[in-house]
């Protein structure tokens, strides 16, 4: 028996909204029906999802008429940062299941408190992290999976570099700008390493506001090492490298350098799930062949020593599984509908902001700090 598309209500008809939420959520209509939107003041009567995709639902003013639909399932937070506790926990509180942009919280002790709310409850809450279905980054789990015996394995890592970088010289009208770069770019690129290679000993922080365009404390550039100790994960000492620079002049940008004992991996471009999903005609084509697939251009390069210790072969090394955005709200729909595994455990959410908050500790302090075992 088929079961009933999750009622479901975006907050927020910004860049997340519009790009990275309705249009799954209208993609699926197997498994969620759009039944309402948060817009606080749309200047046409059918707001912008209607002005974006033709599509007419219901537009809420507020948060509070939200939570008081009874219609409404699932409700997805794709508003400010500062939003996102409070708005989480009205939804929570009001029965309904959640799923949170990134970053989920601003503190860990707010994580924590929506954790204990939906468990109370019953509900489900998800973190929003979708740069795990980057095609870049699938295409890097798989070199990462090759045994040792393969003539491209990599060996033990060494080290473990990963950007995002941009140049961007002044500033956008968006709150982005004082977020900070840590908590909107840092999420993706923490997130990432703590999947692959789980909880680092030490971190070390240099966050700084480079450009002097917003205020001191707003930061647009970071630098974060993840320490690991020999045996986690592997024999050696192990460093994590994260950094996004607004002010790199480089087209196209890096994205990774890994570098291990029999080899490197060195990658440059962004998956192209975001320009698609802002230039594309309907939500259809998500569903398309060439959805998600990079440009062969853009292709990373692995390189392996030889025995001899001196000669050095280059193999690319294609990202052909296409990035796939989809993959996170088909495994909502099924661990709410279908009491499946969540692929982004809450508890790993609030790591990441654990290692936020470390990492701003640390640039202040302006030394290395430990991070507790769990």
């Amino acid at each position: 028996m088929a079961l009933s598309p999750i009622k479901t209500c975006v907050l927020g008809v910004g860049l997340a909204g519009l790009t990275f939420h309705v249009p799954f959520v209208l993609a699926l209509p197997e498994l969620f029906t759009l039944t309402a939107v948060l817009e606080r003041n749309p200047q046409t009567p059918g707001g912008k999802v209607q002005q974006r995709f033709g599509v007419t639902t219901k537009i809420h003013r507020t948060v509070e008429e939200v939570v008081n639909d009874p219609e409404v399932e699932l409700v997805i937070v794709g508003t400010p940062n500062d939003t996102h506790y409070p708005f989480a926990k009205a939804a929570l509180e009001a029965g309904k299941h959640v799923l949170v942009d990134k970053p989920v919280t601003e503190t860990v002790k707010e994580a924590n408190e929506l954790a204990a709310i939906a468990k109370a409850k019953g509900l489900v809450l998800y973190g929003y992290q979708n740069r795990r279905w980057d095609s870049d980054h699938l295409a890097l789990k798989r070199l990462l999976s090759l045994p040792s015996s393969s003539p491209l394995s990599l060996g033990n890592l060494l080290e473990f570099e990963s950007h995002y970088d941009r140049y961007r010289a002044g500033i956008r009208s968006s709150w982005k700008d004082s977020a900070g770069a840590v908590y909107d770019l840092g999420s993706h690129l923490l997130d990432q390493a703590l999947k692959l290679f789980g909880r680092p000993a030490r971190i070390t922080a240099f966050i700084q506001n480079i450009r002097g365009v917003t205020k001191p404390e707003v930061d647009d550039i970071f630098t974060i090492y993840l320490h690991y100790n020999p045996g986690t994960p592997f024999s050696n000492q192990f460093t994590v490298l994260l950094r996004s620079h607004i002010l790199s002049v480089k087209s196209p940008q890096l994205r990774y350098a890994i570098r291990g004992t029999k080899g490197m991996f060195t990658k440059y471009g962004l998956d192209t799930q975001e320009d698609q999903l802002k230039a594309m005609p309907t939500v259809s084509s998500i569903l398309e062949p060439g959805y998600g697939q990079e440009p062969e251009s853009i292709y990373g390069v692995v390189e392996n020593i030889a025995d001899d210790g001196v000669t050095i072969t280059k193999t690319t090394w294609p990202s052909d599984a296409p990035g796939q955005y989809i993959g996170l709200f088909k495994n909502l729909a099924g661990v709410i509908r279908n009491n499946e595994e969540l692929e982004v455990k809450w508890a790993e959410t609030t790591q990441v902001i654990e290692m936020i908050e470390l990492a701003y500790k640390s640039s202040a302090a302006g030394r290395t700090l430990e991070v507790s075992k769990v």
